[in-house]
């Protein structure tokens, strides 16, 4: 299954010695929407065509993910930063905003504190951030986190469930269930099975002791572009601006009300509002 969108075209980008898969539509200023576990660009399809309207929209497979590469490394997230930056620069886009949720978000911070000269504007969903404060107890309570992290043991015990494995671990973490589209998750799903694509994701967890020094670093120089921090209130929305603080000095932001972990399937109207309102657009 693959899935597409109207008004969107997909297209394989050649960057960083790999290819990522990017999906493009609408115009007007460009922003770039990076998703999370265990999910694909698919994250945004409620929120990109209301985006299109007044937006250029690139979403894109992160490397390990849905259409894109799965190298054997790369998984900092710095260096999923540049896969991300040089995809938006092929495709013509010099500056440009970007959002990430959940792993994406992990992206998105780097990517704004490593291209100052590109990003305009940033937004974080819903996630705890590597060189937050509280990062490690935060994540110590985090069950999937440790399991993620364990060399093989992941892909041996999730190959041939993956959609028993998606479908439990998205549920535990939705609010509001008639949200939750089987056929998303088997969108999802059949993504994962792809040939590699359980270890790319599972990487992008075993990079993160060195996520969480990197992100100590970026706190050295806050950044001074216009940054949101979104999250259900159900799940991280009350800490995101407070955290996010610790990397910015201009932070707005907060919950979206009867939403847990997974912001765009829940409520996209409220993220495209949100961000349409963030980047000035009426």
């Amino acid at each position: 299954m693959i899935p597409t969108l109207k008004g969107f075209a997909q297209q394989l980008v050649p960057v960083n010695g790999i290819k990522i898969n990017a999906v493009t539509g609408g115009s007007g200023p460009p922003i770039l929407l990076l998703h999370g576990w265990p999910e694909t660009w698919w994250e945004w399809h409620h929120v990109m065509p209301l985006l299109a309207e007044h937006l250029s929209v690139v979403a894109i497979d992160l490397r390990g993910a849905g259409f894109s590469d799965c190298p054997q490394s790369g998984y900092d997230k710095a260096t999923m930063a540049c896969d991300a930056h040089e995809v938006m620069v092929a495709l013509g886009h010099e500056r440009y905003a970007v959002c990430g949720h959940d792993i994406g978000g992990m992206v998105a911070l780097p990517q704004a504190a490593i291209y100052r000269q590109a990003v305009t504007q940033l937004a974080v969903l819903d996630v705890p951030l590597p060189g937050w404060t509280r990062w490690e107890s935060t994540t110590a309570r985090l069950w999937h986190f440790g399991f993620h992290m364990n060399r093989d043991l992941p892909e041996r015990l999730i190959h041939g469930r993956e959609y028993d494995y998606v479908s439990a671990f998205m549920a535990e973490r939705f609010y509001d269930h008639s949200s939750f589209d089987s056929v998303d998750i088997e969108i999802y799903a059949k993504a994962m099975a792809l040939p590699g694509r359980t270890r790319g994701g599972m990487e992008w967890y075993r990079s993160l002791a060195a996520d969480h020094a990197a992100g100590l670093e970026y706190k050295k120089q806050p950044l001074d572009i216009p940054v949101l921090g979104l999250g259900g209130d159900q799940r991280f929305g009350a800490q995101m601006v407070p955290m996010l603080k610790e990397f910015a000095t201009n932070v707005t932001g907060g919950s979206i009300t009867r939403c847990s972990h997974y912001v765009a399937d829940e409520r996209p109207d409220e993220v495209a509002a949100a961000l349409m309102t963030f980047l000035g657009i009426d």
